[in-house]
């Protein structure tokens, strides 16, 4: 008796201990360290789990409070908010089903099957009656269920007219038949979730619902569409605010709207998500590419040009097929189903029919094994910019940023285990030139490690990290470890940069792979004459070039600089009697290698420049009786400074800037 009325022994972040009655919560222990922890509190770690501040402390424990000034106290809160919201939207929709709500990068969202979409009238509603919600401050509590009961949960969610947690709840338990299901109430209301969340609605005070979207459940286009509600959270209105606001921009800077504006790409439903880029856009992709091809020659790397469609057998050797069939599109004959057996033609297609490739690696395997290697020939960097295919589901498609049809600045990098943190600090090197160029200043780099689901030995993920490790030490690079966030077959760097509005977006990555140079039994001849098996790793900096894109016009908000504009100056004659001179100095800017227009419309001088400035080309070289007689041009920039030049000097001075590559100033 004694033994269990004994106090647990609580380690806080900072080594000092404590004992705690037991049955205490975290909330107990934040109010017993002061009272103002306790008013900040969110919810805590217990030896190192993210938890809820309600939960009883089971044992002698390492916990941590986590205060709203804690980066996950906001996911907790906007979970909670999801929660909050879905409670609303049920007590003002009857018969509306709730399926899942997860938190996002800047906020939540939550899924609905409901008899109609909602509105943005509906939206103002449930805002309201959240608020009311967040005013009652309705403790929130946890309930576990243990797996003998489960099967009863599911039945009763059913009767209840809430088929989608039942479904959840049989799918958790066919993983995992001993599972311990938990759920959470707020009130008369509940949900199934892991948690953690906030202790009483009236925690969650400042939030916006956003917009509206179609779902499918599951994400899969063969179920139900459901309605999809965004929306945010943060603790303070001030953050709230900030945020809309930075919703407004990016609004503004939509890559899909500036596609269209600009007239650099397009979609067709004659290839769903696969884009097309028009001239302007295409020039913009392809100065991109030669960009990179440019510093390929001077980092040492050989471009190869690499088939499309490939036997089955070559993904069947990586271990692609088996474990990515969804996401790969396959190729068949009229030769092939007029032979196939009759009943049995999905299966010989299956087996025999080709692959349109979804990426490069495989295909360089072969190349490097295509012949004896000598360790002299190590590292061997290998480039390809060749058009992949990845199927995506309908549900996850988003213009540029996620689509069907590809190319990466794709590399592959053979070399020998001690050549790695090398190649390392020369990828980061080549890497920050590269976004040193367009712009990007701001560079979070992080080392992810083993995942839980791995191949390979332990001794060969120690040495994978510490290459790694090593690499980044030696560029001098500080980095942020996320543990177990490696890849199935080794660990990888991300290269996370922010952009003009502050958002951040994971584009760089380098990766450490010994599984496909096992799989495709590569081997070179070392110094010593024996064979040996060389490391691949797998490279990138825009990453997919689509991607890419649409990333930078958001940056850049389609003011691309001089030297990747489409058009980069246009040329307005005031009159028609400054057509010739207009002319001629075209044809001496493009005989410089710019791209230059001719607008001589018979439209006004303020509408023409209006237009150029909405088309954000670079320069307007405005021409009037002046400029003629005196040889020189009104230049305007698209921000709106201005001052007149001499041609020459003109030209000097934008193929300077295109030659080095200048941002805008």
């Amino acid at each position: 008796m004694a033994v269990e009325s004994a106090p647990l022994v609580v380690e806080l972040p900072d080594g000092s201990k404590r004992e705690v009655p037991r049955g205490s919560t975290a909330g107990d222990l934040a109010a017993q360290i002061s009272r103002s922890l306790a008013k900040k509190a969110i919810a805590a770690r217990v030896d190192g789990q993210l938890t809820d501040l309600f939960r009883p402390i089971e044992h002698d424990a390492k916990v941590a409070i986590v205060t709203q000034d804690d980066p996950e106290a906001l996911g907790v809160l906007r979970h909670s908010t999801a929660h909050l919201m879905a409670n609303a939207v049920q007590r003002l929709f009857p018969g509306a089903k709730v399926t899942i709500g997860p938190v996002t990068s800047d906020g939540f969202y939550y899924d609905f099957d409901y008899e109609r979409p909602f509105t943005p009238e509906d939206l103002e509603r449930i805002e309201a009656e959240m608020r009311k919600l967040s005013n009652e401050d309705q403790k929130v509590s946890r309930e576990e269920v243990p797996a003998s009961e489960t099967q009863a949960k599911a039945r009763q969610f059913e009767q209840g007219g809430e088929p989608y947690k039942a479904e959840i709840l049989r799918d958790i338990l066919a993983a995992n038949p001993e599972a311990v299901i938990s759920i959470y109430h707020q009130g008369a209301w509940s949900d199934l979730c892991v948690g953690p969340h906030v202790a009483s609605t009236g925690v969650i005070k400042h939030f916006k619902l956003l917009n509206t979207a179609g779902a499918y459940w599951r994400g899969n286009e063969k179920n139900k569409m459901l309605t999809r509600i965004y929306g945010t959270a943060y603790f303070s209105e001030a953050d709230l605010k900030a945020h809309l606001t930075r919703l407004e921009e990016a609004a503004k800077r939509d890559h899909r709207k500036l596609g269209r504006e600009l007239d650099l790409f397009m979609f067709s439903e004659a290839a769903p998500a696969m884009p097309f880029f028009l001239p302007k856009g295409a020039h913009v992709y392809n100065k991109l590419v030669a960009f990179i091809r440019e510093l390929y020659d001077r980092y040492d790397y050989q471009e190869v040009i690499t088939p499309l469609a490939y036997s089955p057998e070559m993904f069947r050797t990586s271990g692609h097929l088996g474990n990515y069939n969804e996401n790969m599109y396959r190729l068949w004959t009229e030769d092939e189903c007029e032979h196939a057996e009759p009943g049995h033609l999905h299966e010989e297609l299956q087996a025999d029919s080709f692959v349109l490739k979804p990426m490069n690696c495989p295909s360089h395997c072969l190349i490097f094994g295509s012949r004896r290697r000598s360790y002299r020939e190590l590292p061997w960097r290998v480039a390809d910019f060749a058009r992949l295919h990845r199927y995506e589901r309908g549900g996850v498609v988003h213009g540029l940023a996620r689509v069907r049809s590809f190319s990466q600045d794709d590399a592959h990098i053979f070399c020998t285990q001690e050549q790695v943190p090398g190649e390392i600090e020369k990828f980061i090197k080549f890497l920050y030139e590269v976004y040193e160029v367009l712009g990007f200043s701001e560079i979070l780099v992080k080392l992810a490690t083993r995942p839980e689901k791995r191949i390979g030995s332990d001794e060969l993920w120690d040495q994978a990290e510490a290459a790694l490790a090593k690499g980044l030490e030696s560029g001098g690079l500080p980095y942020e470890i996320l543990p177990g966030e490696g890849a199935f077959y080794g660990p990888k760097i991300e290269f996370h940069l922010k952009d003009a509005i502050g958002r951040t977006w994971q584009l760089g990555t380098i990766q450490y792979d010994p599984n496909l140079p096992e799989r495709f039994d590569l081997i070179y001849i070392g110094e010593d004459g024996k064979e040996h098996r060389p490391v691949m790793l797998h490279r990138a900096i825009l990453g997919s070039l689509e991607r890419f894109f649409a990333v930078y016009l958001e940056h850049c908000a389609g003011a691309f600089p001089l030297w990747l504009a489409p058009v980069q100056a246009v040329v307005i004659p005031i009159n028609e009697e400054n057509d010739p001179y207009c002319r001629e100095m075209v044809d001496r800017l493009r005989a410089s290698g710019l791209r230059v227009e001719l607008d001589n419309r018979n439209e006004s001088l303020n509408y023409r420049i209006r237009e150029a400035q909405v088309k954000k080309i670079p320069y307007m070289l405005v021409v009037g009786k002046k400029e003629v007689e005196q040889g020189t041009v009104a230049v305007r920039k698209r921000t709106g400074s201005q001052e007149v030049m001499a041609v020459d000097e003109l030209i000097k001075k934008l193929v300077e800037e295109v030659e080095t590559k200048a941002l805008p100033a």
